[in-house]
């Protein structure tokens, strides 16, 4: 058998790089900040944290928060012409 090469995280060296001022210590702000049912969000990747990430391709769309999974939310958003339920980390999102 053939072994994969790659991953979720393949190819994307430039697509979640940080800007050279935005380098250093992850915001704490943004770490543990609180989302509504309701509530529209961007979908922005924190690269120096890697727990809560989604898949690269829903990388800068905009969704809307569903629910509630621990200390992460659902965020549903719509690919193509699919409704998607994503599990994510609030460092990786920003309100809209």
């Amino acid at each position: 058998m053939v072994k994969r090469t790659g991953g979720a995280k393949r190819k994307t060296r430039s697509l979640f790089r940080k800007n050279i001022k935005a380098r250093g210590k992850i915001s704490i702000r943004n770490f543990f900040q609180r989302f509504e049912e309701g509530d529209k969000v961007n979908l922005l990747v924190e690269p120096a944290y890697q727990g809560g990430m989604y898949f690269r391709r829903f990388h800068n769309k905009h969704g809307e928060i569903i629910g509630k999974k621990g200390r992460c939310y659902e965020v549903k958003i719509k690919d193509g012409n699919m409704n998607k339920v994503l599990i994510v980390h609030p460092v990786h999102m920003r309100k809209a």
